[in-house]
């Protein structure tokens, strides 16, 4: 059976994520200085909190344009776009108003930024491969734990050197030099898609899907990923915040998200690896369960030690979740509707990051702890439970009756 997968494959691949790994810094730094920001906006742990969330639902709504856009002109022109925004963004956001922290973070960063490189790049790079798709979404999806295992400790630094508005404003200078020309040089159009099994395997266009109407199958994985990806964001966004206020340093915070970021970009290669052969759905699910238990871990922990332990296990249980959607979604449906799809099911989940990460701040204003935001968060990720047992049950049905073929 012939292959689309060549060396040039894997050299996409892994541009793709060295682009994410620089772009998705930007977001980092909100999460870095989100005390000193609140300082200097008086207190309010609200808006950075806000402005860090708007980021991620520009970028989830931006993408399902973003992905058309692609579609049409080249991925490699979204993206360089899209590093130019982020530039703009930063730039704007340092002037720190709360409305330049929110428009450059939401419109510039997010809706017109990221969005040019996220949805796009799923796509793009999905389309190079057809037997180790799986494992490749999987090491570009590992480019937000890469930023976050790399920039955390070197923007506390630079913080505390020359503060956050300056750091901003040079990591944009950083992020377009590298990722405007490597994008253009780097990535160019995808081969055509070759046969992916025996005739009659491949998902057909207007065709049920695990028993239901593709558009409801559709609906019901996105739902799934809001509801995980809620749960999700909160550590992600606040536990630095969460170490100072039970006296833990701002640089051992810093350390801790980037050990939690290391975990999950270690061990996406392994659920990568794992989707490829049991399927998405079912690595989602598994994933799922094991991110409920530490968003449990939380909530109890209280020293140094017992955060890292949690931090640990979270990262390396979430870090499988949002490669194996998409792959599920590769899986389940046909080859040329993944232009929109796949960018249609990432702006549910990118707005569960951002409600996570805009809730968790939310409630901490108003309750001044965070154990009930880690408890809402449990709330959601058990509803993306439900509905994740229902369709890998689905599934398990259909293949028992043969309507289906194995993951």
């Amino acid at each position: 059976m012939h292959s689309v997968e060549t060396r040039t494959s894997w050299l996409v691949a892994w541009t793709a994520l060295a682009v994410v790994s620089v772009a998705y810094g930007a977001p980092q730094i909100i999460v870095v200085a989100l005390r000193p920001i609140a300082d200097h906006l008086g207190d309010s742990r609200e808006i950075p909190s806000l402005a860090y969330s708007m980021a991620w639902f520009g970028m989830a709504v931006g993408g399902i344009g973003m992905g058309w856009i692609a579609d049409r002109i080249g991925a490699r022109y979204t993206v360089a776009f899209g590093s130019v925004m982020i530039a703009i963004g930063l730039a704007l956001a340092s002037g720190g108003a709360a409305w330049q922290l929110v428009i450059g973070y939401g419109l510039f960063v997010g809706l017109l930024g990221n969005a040019g490189l996220n949805a796009p790049l799923y796509v793009y790079v999905s389309r190079w491969f057809d037997r180790r798709r799986g494992t490749a979404l999987a090491l570009i999806s590992s480019g937000q734990y890469v930023a976050g295992a790399v920039w955390p400790m070197l923007f506390q630094q630079s913080i505390q050197a020359v503060g956050w508005p300056h750091t901003m404003r040079m990591f944009g200078v950083l992020e377009v030099a590298f990722v405007l020309p490597t994008a253009l040089l780097v990535l160019r159009h995808p081969p055509e898609p070759a046969p992916i099994g025996p005739a009659g395997s491949a998902p057909r266009p207007g065709h049920a899907v695990l028993g239901m109407p593709a558009n409801l199958t559709l609906l019901l994985l996105a739902v799934a990923s809001f509801c995980c990806c809620v749960p999700m964001a909160m550590p992600q966004g606040q536990l630095v915040a969460f170490c100072g206020d039970l006296g833990i340093p701002a640089s051992q915070g810093a350390l801790m998200l980037s050990v939690l970021l290391a975990c999950a970009f270690l061990s996406r290669q392994f659920w990568g690896w794992l989707s490829d052969r049991i399927g998405g759905l079912n690595t989602v699910m598994i994933c799922s369960a094991l991110q409920l238990v530490s968003i449990c871990g939380f909530m109890l922990a209280r020293t140094e030690l017992q955060l890292y332990l949690v931090s640990i296990v979270f990262g390396l249980g979430f870090s499988g979740l949002i490669p194996a959607y998409v792959l599920a979604v590769r899986e389940l449906f046909p080859s040329n509707e993944a232009g929109w799809r796949v960018p249609s099911l990432l702006m549910l989940s990118g707005s569960g990051m951002a409600v996570g990460g805009w809730l968790a701040g939310w409630i901490f204003d108003h309750t001044g702890f965070y154990g009930a935001a880690f408890g809402a968060g449990m709330g959601f990720n058990l509803m993306n439970l439900l509905v994740v047992g229902f369709l890998v049950l689905q599934a398990r049905a259909l293949r028992q009756t043969g309507i289906m073929r194995p993951a």
